[in-house]
């Protein structure tokens, strides 16, 4: 009897993006990336499509793309993000599928998700309905074809929503057992209960739907899930391999399939090479003929369902009391903080509800008087947000718009859109899931009902925002500081809000510190200058202009003047407004510019008051990124003395610093703190280096060794990985470089020697594909007896050896 199995992976972020920017702005926690999505890219999905298979010495023997032996299902949200900020990744994720499907009877083995992770059951019929299609339609614009099955955020499930998925073309979907209740073979009459998770997970069911639709459900192994969830079986990639193959029944009366779903961050995310794991998992299983390894859809084609299943409603893989995690404190929670409550999920879910509730009419009464259905019109949208190009959005609206629109109801139904895309984005469950409504997760989709509450407010001119904020103050923060929901709302999402004034204050005090073209781009917003003018006095700039803005989401635009004055240190005054026409606008570049000619900086401010209001700009303007470099830039001859100070008092005590070492006794707190800081910074500027040189880094190791100073490991770690990664990419395009060759063996051998746990994974794959190609073209010149071709096959091979790669 055949032996199948199946290794599910749910690869999922939230969607992290700014609601006003389209974009993820700098997240601290994730030092030492740029955010979360770019630090479990690097620590998950990245490895995951180019994942090591060892020997039993621990040398690379193969690197596979694991995406192509398994089943996945990818966030859209985060697929659109890879795309723009990890498109090698990305481009994997899409050619796994792809080569799946030869390798699995032409079942490709990538599934659909509902849209941005929703608990379904919570949700009305028209949000499931619009999840489930917006999920289908950007699978099929990413992979080019239908989705066979799809996940449901956290398994999270009820019939209504099941029939959805059948109506719109799913096959199958994956929950946990305990979400059975009873099953019975086909053509039977007598069900068998198997609650609290006694259902046979070896072979795939039958679902019986009220609309008379059927769906095919497959029952994951909870107990090997859990192993490699929870209880460390990714430490050992044969380990997981016998307990997936040793779950097979001695003697079957069906084709079994032994299959597991957890988070696909389970693979090196949570558990560090826990993708070496699965890769030797799957190779081990298929080299010794242990099982057929398959996907879900193959496996269906091959064996449909013998037996019925149904389901227990309201039921997710996460949460023990059903789906209450999402709605109440029903006591799961990440554990970090036991005495925490979780009292706020309700009020928070509440004044979703009002909100979602409060603008459906209004968005269908307006809507109606541009578009034939404006439901419809939503469900279609995700055409436009997979492609915001003119002619696209064009396209769309002759297909939905009731007539031709002019400028200005474009604009309109943009913003209707919007409205609707952030009523759905603000339902994303990693907002309930964790321990506090201050948290980053939260706090993210309270923004998003802040975006809506904006776009509710410019379109229908009311107090939604007065009502919303009332119903937030009834949740409650763990953290005294934060207090309640009305808090958080004000001290973390109002500040977040964007309008075209503010992009242009972005652009104006940005300006001061970086030169822009006459047509620049704000992260979602076009700008076109048409006039800049600067004037220098002392240490004190002027900056006066007008420019156009647009918003690339809704269309709005604007021609707006601005004025800054900067100071010359961190003072930054800047003023922006709607343009008047040119006398006027000449007559306020002309006031201003004649006190700013003879230093009356104090009537500068008062005109730039007059003239472009009270409402001021300064550096807390400026949208997180910009803010950090600028605020770099503002600090550098602050540092600067500093370093000064600090290397004068390091250099002038080196001596006594090195005999107080010989001595064994400790340095005063002085000494420390001077030589910690001057190694921390030379450390960090050789290991960026690309003119990389390996005795002078040692040298600040000895050191740093010597004296016991902790420097940023972290960070010098990220950069060295970094400044290795430019080295072989150079290496690469030029390999008969062998000074280049020299250097990066030498580079590689400081890893090896140092206290750095550097991530050499890229490298290694770049080794692996020129040993694949360059190496036959210099094996070749050194038979025909090429010295420096023998000299370069020698290092080249020596460099392998280092970064642990088995080369016959």
């Amino acid at each position: 009897m055949e032996r199948y199995v199946c290794i599910h992976g749910h690869f999922y972020q939230p969607p992290r993006e700014n609601a006003w920017l389209e974009s993820i702005e700098w997240q601290d926690s994730a030092y030492p990336y740029h955010d979360w999505n770019e630090r479990i890219t690097a620590e998950c999905y990245a490895p995951n499509a180019t994942s090591r298979i060892l020997d039993d010495e621990d040398w690379i023997v193969k690197i596979v793309n694991n995406y192509a032996k398994i089943s996945f299902n990818f966030g859209p949200t985060l697929l659109a993000w890879m795309e723009e900020n990890s498109p090698d990744v990305y481009q994997a994720v899409l050619d796994a599928d792809q080569s799946s499907q030869p390798n699995f009877s032409g079942h490709g083995s990538a599934l659909a998700q509902a849209y941005n992770h929703i608990i379904m059951p919570l949700a009305n019929h028209a949000d499931r309905y619009t999840q489930v299609l917006w999920g289908i339609r950007d699978f099929e614009h990413r992979f080019g074809r239908q989705p066979e099955g799809m996940w449901l955020p956290e398994t999270a499930v009820d019939l209504e929503t099941l029939d959805i998925l059948a109506e719109l073309g799913i096959s199958f979907t994956i929950l946990a057992p305990h979400q059975a209740g009873k099953v019975r073979q086909i053509g039977s009459d007598a069900w068998s209960d198997v609650s609290g998770g006694h259902i046979d997970p070896t072979m795939a069911y039958e679902l019986q739907l009220p609309s008379g639709r059927k769906l095919s459900i497959f029952f994951y192994d909870d107990i090997i899930a859990r192993g490699v969830a929870f209880e460390g079986l990714l430490s050992n990639g044969r380990n997981l391999a016998q307990r997936l193959t040793g779950a097979f029944a001695e003697s079957p009366s069906h084709p079994q399939i032994v299959h597991i779903a957890t988070d696909g961050e389970s693979y090196g995310h949570h558990h560090r090479f826990g993708d070496m794991a699965l890769a030797f998992a799957l190779n081990y299983i298929e080299e010794n003929n242990l099982a057929t390894i398959t996907n879900y859809g193959e496996y269906l084609e091959k064996n449909p369902p013998t037996h019925q299943v149904e389901i227990i409603e309201n039921t997710s893989w996460s949460c023990p009391h059903g789906i209450e995690r999402w709605r109440s404190d029903c006591g799961c929670n990440s554990g970090g903080h036991p005495k925490w409550k979780q009292a706020w999920r309700e009020p928070l879910r509440n004044a979703l509800d009002w909100l979602r509730d409060d603008i459906a009419p209004r968005y269908e009464e307006m809507a109606r008087q541009f578009l034939n259905d404006p439901w419809a019109a939503r469900n279609e949208y995700i055409e436009v947000i997979l492609d915001r190009s003119p002619d696209n959005i064009q396209q769309f609206l002759k297909r939905y718009a009731t007539r031709e629109l002019n400028d200005a109801e474009r604009v309109t139904v943009l913003k209707l859109l919007e409205l609707q895309r952030h009523a759905l984005l603000m339902y994303t469950s990693c907002g309930w899931f964790f321990d506090d409504l201050s948290g980053i997760e939260t706090v993210q989709i309270i923004q998003y009902a802040g975006r809506v509450v904006q776009l509710a407010q410019e379109l229908f001119g009311d107090d939604t925002e007065d009502h919303f904020l009332q119903l937030m103050e009834t949740a409650r923060s763990n953290v005294a500081q934060q207090g309640d929901g009305r808090k958080i709302y004000e001290k973390f999402v109002k500040p977040a809000m964007v309008d075209l004034a503010k992009v242009t204050a972005h652009f104006v005090v940005s300006s001061l510190f970086e030169e822009y073209n006459e047509e620049a781009k704000i992260y979602c917003y076009p700008i076109v200058l048409e006039d800049y003018q600067s004037f220098a006095s002392g240490k004190a700039t002027l900056a006066l202009g007008r420019a156009k803005v647009s918003s690339e989401i809704t269309h709005e635009s604007d021609l707006l003047a601005f004025g800054v004055l900067h100071f010359g240190d961190h003072n930054i005054n800047a003023g922006v407004r709607g343009y008047q026409g040119e006398e006027p606008y000449g007559e306020v570049v002309r006031e201003i510019t004649q006190s700013f000619s003879v230093a009356e900086f104090p009537d500068v401010i008062r005109l730039m008051d007059k003239h472009f209001g009270t409402s001021s700009y300064s550096l807390k303007s400026l949208f997180r990124d910009e803010q950090r470099k600028v605020l770099g830039r503002i600090l550098e001859s602050t540092l600067s003395e500093i370093e000064a100070s600090y290397r004068q008092l390091y250099e002038h005590h080196f001596p006594l610093m090195r005999f107080l070492a010989d001595l064994g006794t400790p340095l005063p707190k002085s000494l420390r703190s001077a030589a910690e800081f001057i190694l921390d910074i030379d450390l960090h500027i050789a290991l960026s280096n690309d003119n990389f040189e390996v005795e002078r880094i040692k040298g600040f190791l000895d050191g740093a060794a010597v004296w016991d100073i902790h420097v940023d490991a972290e960070g010098m770690q990220y950069e060295l990985q970094h400044t290795l990664e430019k080295i072989m990419m150079s290496f690469m395009s030029t390999p008969e470089e062998l000074p280049l060759l020299n250097n990066l063996t030498d580079a590689v051998a400081l890893t090896q020697s140092s206290a750095f746990d550097v991530d050499l994974g890229k490298v290694q794959n770049l080794y692996y594909e020129m040993l694949q190609s360059a190496r036959a073209e210099f094996e070749n010149k050194a038979r025909q007896g090429d010295k420096t071709a023998a000299e370069w096959l020698a290092q080249f091979l020596a460099l392998g050896q280092q970064l642990s790669i088995r080369v016959s």
